[in-house]
């Protein structure tokens, strides 16, 4: 009895150490398993379980001007993000969030519902919104560091350079036409998590590495401003429905100004409607009316016509077939000369069937007319100058001086330029350079001829002819400033009709273009207002506009008076001859 019970326990013992040895063993085993062929596996486990893989993208570049003054800058902002687990009540939170943000509440709701651990609420919201979400005190609801596009002038040079949506991508302007370049690059980063999923830290300084390109354009804020500034006033003052003020150097193309007005703030663009987007100097096409009259006679002196060629101007009335041409004032002869500086329709028309329908065409298209400038902003318009073989006996009169044919405020202060710049027509240039975020400079753009389209004599006469118009009972005396010889042209467009065929007699485009001084001229200036009231020709809603921008524009510039023997002596208000 006894040796049986003490076998039993023997055999009991020896099972309880084969079953401590098995278990020493696997536990051995899980551990070895865990710590050898496990442990990166369980290791990024334990990491996503305070950390997430997310995409980060370099803050946007710059847009400065040709003074590296900032147009378009990135500044910090607040995005809202949620960890929807953590979200008790997402019906009472969606509510709440989205009456401070002005967001879709159901969208929301269906977010916050969710179960993932991460979710994007709302990105750069503006420092008041913050405030008030910090207030509700949500679980669930976290913070970010993020960027968000800035234009510090507000309206100034908005139609050019365009601006960004809530991604920060390029909608319109210069914005929209280098994306690719300003945009910063992408990164898939890991970023920490505190205990309720809300990111601790959003990798700023990586952020800083990957910020995109900046662009330094040739325009000028100063007098980008104070173009705008007249501009306003000019549009106010004619009760007109728009207006654009160009300033070019026409010995290099650049712009330091393309002024459009009405304005908007880009940094409220949703507060405006498509229209206000516009950069109409480049997309909007117009008849050009008398301005076409100096590319006209530019024509005819390199088809063998002198400054001094008369020619009979009807004493004011003049039939082409069916149709009967107009001058403001009756003449019988002019020269060339006169035709220009008293703007006669009836001596222009005959100018130009002098020269013929094919000479008009290609000198024309030779200063730029009927093809894009291929200036560097998005949309465009070639303008309309339909082909020569097209044109009746009324096209071809018409079109010398400005009807029939339609330009862009681009083409037409190049054209103008060319004629400055001794008749060598310059590609607009609005990009100076392309630099990275420390400044270097990755790409430089420099003045780019296109081709001498007429002469430098012949660009000497038409200077003498328009210096002829800005004088004493010339069309744009308006325009005259004193110490300077002003060059210009004016031009009062009739409007075609919308829905109907021929020209209203109510709607005017008034346009004054020329430049200063006339022996080394520094800028080229077109100003166009559109559908003027009361006063509506271009000498008198025009002409005084460019004279102030013209004016302004060269005590900036510090270009001192001239000693010319045509300059005109401009009294100041209440002096005497």
């Amino acid at each position: 009895m006894s040796k049986n019970f003490n076998s039993r326990i023997k055999q009991r013992i020896i099972v309880v150490q084969i079953l401590i040895v098995v278990s020493i063993f696997l536990l051995g085993a899980k551990s070895f398993d865990i710590q050898i062929f496990k442990a990166k596996e369980l290791a990024e486990k334990a990491e996503n379980g305070y950390s997430r893989y997310i995409t980060i993208k370099g803050e946007r570049g710059q847009i400065f001007d040709r003074n590296m003054n900032e147009l378009a800058t990135s500044i910090d902002a607040i995005s809202i993000t949620a960890n929807p687990s953590k979200i008790k009540d997402p019906r009472s939170a969606a509510k709440k969030l989205s009456k401070i943000l002005g967001i879709n509440q159901k969208k929301l709701q269906d977010t916050l519902s969710s179960q993932r651990m991460f979710a994007f609420v709302v990105k750069s919201i503006s420092p008041d919104q913050a405030e008030q979400i910090r207030g509700l005190n949500l679980e669930g609801i976290f913070f970010e560091n993020d960027s968000k596009r800035f234009y510090p002038n507000r309206n100034l040079s908005a139609q050019v350079i365009g601006f960004t949506g809530t991604d920060n991508s390029g909608l319109e302007g210069l914005e929209y036409k280098y994306n690719s370049v300003l945009e910063g690059n992408s990164l898939k980063i890991r970023v920490k998590k505190d205990g309720n999923g809300g990111i601790l830290e959003l990798g700023k300084e990586k952020r800083a590495e990957l910020k995109g390109k900046s662009i330094v354009l040739t325009l000028d804020k100063k007098i980008q401003f104070l173009s705008e500034q007249i501009l306003e006033k000019t549009v106010e003052a004619h009760q007109a429905k728009s207006g654009m003020a160009l300033v070019m150097r026409p010995k290099t193309g650049e712009l330091l100004s393309i002024a459009h007005f009405p304005q908007f703030n880009p940094n409220n663009f949703k507060k405006y409607n498509n229209i206000a987007f516009r950069n109409r100097a480049v997309t909007d096409a117009f008849e050009p009316g008398s301005a076409m009259k100096v590319f006209t006679a530019a024509a005819a002196l390199e088809n063998g016509f002198g400054p001094k060629s008369i020619f009979y101007c009807e004493n004011g009335t003049y039939k082409i077939g069916a149709f009967t041409i107009h001058d403001t004032h009756p003449y019988d002869w002019l020269s060339m000369n006169q035709i220009i500086k008293f703007s006669s329709n009836i001596g222009i028309t005959k100018i130009g069937k002098t020269i013929g329908d094919k000479a008009l065409h290609n000198y024309l298209t030779a200063f730029g007319f009927g093809n894009k400038t291929q200036i560097e902003c998005p949309g465009e318009t070639t303008g309309s100058l339909s082909p020569y073989q097209k044109w009746s006996k009324i096209d071809a009169g018409a079109i010398s001086f400005g009807q029939g044919v339609s330009v862009s405020a681009i083409q037409l202060i190049s054209g103008i330029s060319a004629i400055a710049n001794n008749g060598v027509l310059m590609k607009p240039m609005l990009i100076k350079k392309i630099i990275s975020s420390n400044g270097e400079e990755l790409e430089v753009y420099h003045p780019e001829k296109i081709r001498q389209v007429i002469s430098s004599k012949s660009a000497r006469q038409v200077k003498t002819m328009m210096r002829l118009a800005v004088e004493d009972e010339g069309t744009g005396k308006k325009a005259a400033m004193a110490g300077y010889a002003v060059c210009g042209k004016t031009g009062t467009a009739q409007k075609a009709m919308e829905n109907e065929k021929g020209y209203s007699k109510d709607n005017y485009i008034s346009i004054f273009a020329g430049f200063a001084p006339e022996d080394n001229p520094e800028l080229a200036i077109l100003v166009a207002i559109d559908e003027p009231r009361k006063q509506y020709y271009g000498g008198d809603v025009a002409a005084p506009a460019f004279k102030t921008i013209m004016t302004e524009s060269f005590n900036y510039l510090n270009i001192p008076p001239e000693n010319n023997k045509h300059m005109v002596a401009v009294l100041s208000p209440g002096e005497k001859n």
